[in-house]
C-alpha cells in the first residue's frame, strides 16, 4: 500500500466509477521493471477493483483484509482438497482475486489522498503469511495425492526461495531509502523501461504462479509448470541478491566517505 503524497480525492467526495478509474489511470506506479502479468493484467484489474472499492466507501484496508479472505481460501482449499478441474477453477479465481485486490488497495488510497504506515505494514505481513502459506499447502497437497517423494523437495525449495526473495527485496528497498532519507534527497530514478525485463521476469511473478493453479485438473502438467517457476524464481533470485548487496554496499561506502574528516 502506498504512502505516498495525497493524490487523489478526499474520501467522502461524490465520484462516479468511471470518474474514479479515469482518476486511477492518471495515479499509477512505474511500469519499470515490473513483470509482464502485473502490467497487463494485475494492476489494470486492481484499478477497476479500487474504483469500485471507493464507489462502495471502503477503506484500503478494508479492501486488504477482502484480498486476504480470497487469498486464504484459495491456499487452504490447495491444502484441504484432492486436485480436480473444479478445485482448480476455484483456487485459481482465489488466488487471482486476491492478488489484484492487493494491488487495489495501494491504488485506492492514493485516490482518497494517500496511504497510512499502518497500511502498508499491514499489507506487507498479510503478504509475507501468503508467500509461505502457499508453497507449504502445495507440499501437503503433494504429499496427499501426487505420490511421488522426490517431487515434495520443490515445492519446500520453493517455499524458501520465495521467502528470502521477498524479505531481500522489501529490506534493500528500506536501506535505501532510510539512506536517501537521512540526506533528504530523493529515491533515484529506475532504470530505462524494458518490454524485454518485464516478459523475463514473468516466470518469477506471483500473478503468473497463482494462474497455474487453474491446470491442478491435471496434476502432471501442474507439477512440471510449478517446477518451471521453481527453477526461474530460484535463478533469478540467485542472480539479483548479489546485485542488491552491491547496491548496499555502495551506500555504505557513500556513507563512510560523508563521515571522513576535512571532506568538501
Amino acid at each position: 500500500m502506498s504512502t505516498s503524497a495525497p493524490t487523489g480525492s478526499a474520501p467522502g467526495s461524490s465520484k462516479s466509477f468511471s470518474d474514479s478509474l479515469r482518476q486511477l489511470k492518471n495515479a499509477q506506479k512505474s511500469n519499470k521493471g515490473a513483470p509482464l502479468y502485473s502490467v497487463l493484467v494485475n494492476r489494470p484489474l486492481g484499478r477497476v477493483f479500487a474504483a469500485l472499492a471507493h464507489q462502495l466507501g471502503m477503506t484500503p484496508n478494508g479492501v486488504t483484509a477482502v484480498s486476504a479472505l480470497f487469498t486464504f481460501t484459495g491456499i487452504g482449499l490447495v491444502a484441504t482438497m484432492p486436485p480436480s478441474w473444479p478445485l482448480g477453477i476455484a483456487v485459481g479465481l482465489c488466488l487471482v482475486i486476491g492478488y489484484a485486490l492487493d494491488a487495489a488497495d495501494g491504488q485506492l488510497a492514493r485516490l482518497r489522498g494517500g496511504g497510512s504506515l499502518l497500511g502498508e505494514w499491514l499489507d506487507h505481513v498479510i503478504d509475507s503469511f501468503k508467500i509461505a502459506t502457499l508453497h507449504l499447502a502445495v507440499l501437503v497437497m503433494a504429499f496427499r495425492h501426487f505420490g511421488s517423494e522426490r517431487w515434495l523437495l520443490v515445492p519446500l525449495g520453493f517455499a524458501a526461495v520465495y521467502v528470502i526473495h521477498f524479505f531481500g527485496m522489501l529490506l534493500t528497498d528500506l536501506l535505501a531509502r532510510v539512506h536517501h532519507a537521512k540526506r533528504g534527497q530523493a529515491m533515484p530514478a529506475k532504470g530505462i523501461p524494458s518490454m524485454l525485463l518485464s516478459v523475463a521476469k514473468l516466470p518469477t511473478d506471483y500473478g503468473f504462479l497463482a494462474v497455474i493453479f487453474f491446470t491442478l485438473g491435471a496434476p502432471v502438467v501442474f507439477q512440471w509448470l510449478y517446477t518451471f517457476m521453481f527453477v526461474c524464481t530460484a535463478g533469478y533470485t540467485a542472480l539479483v541478491l548479489p546485485r542488491w548487496a552491491r547496491g548496499i554496499s555502495a551506500l555504505d561506502r557513500e556513507a563512510a566517505l560523508e563521515q571522513k574528516p576535512g571532506q568538501p
